[in-house]
């Protein structure tokens, strides 16, 4: 949370804020993926190479373009979208994470989700919009005509499409191979390297991006500091999705807005809402649900693997 909180305070005042006496704005967000991506490609390959793990690809190398294309989509849209939307109206978009994750998770794995999962999500995503969209001024997200626009809701949806496909297709890549982290992140990045740097070579962005970064020096050391902290937060991402999977990343994920938004209530003495303490209590409330209901029914499910496995003579022997 602390380092995707950080990437998105750094992501909103390169793309929104301008540079420079002249006030100009960074218009070249796929050359902040390419930086995002080169920095994370090289400190995965030093990982490998002094682990000395295989640094061969486990996987046929399709599968890691794949997910290095819908990153490579999310991420760009997620860059577009804040040249349409505000912070807050984007962070209100994230919280629909969830809901995108369990239907390719439903179509791509094969997965079986309950009652309790959908009404997890369906809780989470209600509590986040909750306290965003009710906040004690009248600053709400949808008060400025400029973030009411049809291309920003189109990037966003992009956005979440892209990013559920990325996050359960790594998750079965993890479980279909015997896959480190670092291989999957070297990979993957390396792909995406090349593939942002065709697109900004196609587009004719690379020299202009450049030149602007040479001549305001802030912009450089804020692309610097982003990419750093991007790729601290791939490897944390990484890891969660291969222990925990898909659904639980998206879950942290959908929190963390959440949290970042309180964390900035209470850094700049911002009050709450009553609205806002309500989500805040759906959010959390329901996340503990969760913990609590995966806890209680193991002995059953125990239970019924054994008959599954044709163990039930044991279980009849021993009532």
């Amino acid at each position: 949370m602390l380092t995707l909180v950080t990437y998105g305070l750094f992501q909103e005042k390169i793309m929104r804020v301008p540079y420079g006496a002249e006030k100009e704005y960074f218009k070249y967000s796929l050359f902040l993926v390419f930086c995002n991506r080169i920095t994370t490609s090289a400190v995965s390959a030093g990982f490998l190479l002094a682990s000395r793990k295989a640094i061969d690809p486990v996987a046929p190398i399709y599968k890691y373009c794949l997910v290095s294309v819908t990153n490579i989509l999310t991420t760009t849209c997620q860059y577009e979208a804040l040249k349409y939307v505000s912070f807050p109206v984007q962070t209100l978009a994230k919280c629909a994470k969830m809901i995108p994750v369990m239907v390719w998770g439903t179509l791509i794995m094969q997965k079986k989700y309950h009652a309790p999962d959908y009404l997890l999500a369906f809780l989470v995503t209600l509590g986040c919009s909750v306290f965003i969209l009710y906040p004690v001024s009248d600053m709400s997200p949808y008060s400025r005509g400029r973030e009411n626009t049809v291309w920003g809701v189109l990037l966003m949806t992009g956005y979440l499409g892209f990013d559920g496909f990325t996050s359960t297709f790594q998750d079965k890549l993890f479980k279909g191979y015997d896959m480190e982290i670092h291989n999957q992140i070297f990979y993957t990045t390396l792909c995406s390297c090349i593939l942002s740097l065709t697109g900004l070579i196609v587009q004719g962005h690379l020299l202009p991006a450049v030149d602007f970064v040479y001549r305001h020096r802030d912009c450089f050391f804020d692309i610097a500091l982003l990419s750093t902290v991007a790729t601290a937060s791939q490897f944390f991402i990484s890891y969660t999705i291969r222990t925990f999977g898909a659904l639980t990343f998206a879950t942290i994920m959908t929190t963390r807005q959440l949290v970042s938004i309180m964390l900035s209530c209470v850094w700049f003495s911002h009050p709450l809402s009553w609205e806002q303490w309500i989500g805040a209590v759906i959010v959390f409330g329901s996340l503990y649900a969760k913990s609590f209901w995966r806890k209680a029914p193991q002995k059953t499910t125990s239970s019924v693997a054994l008959v599954q496995n044709g163990d039930a003579n044991n279980i009849k022997e021993n009532p």
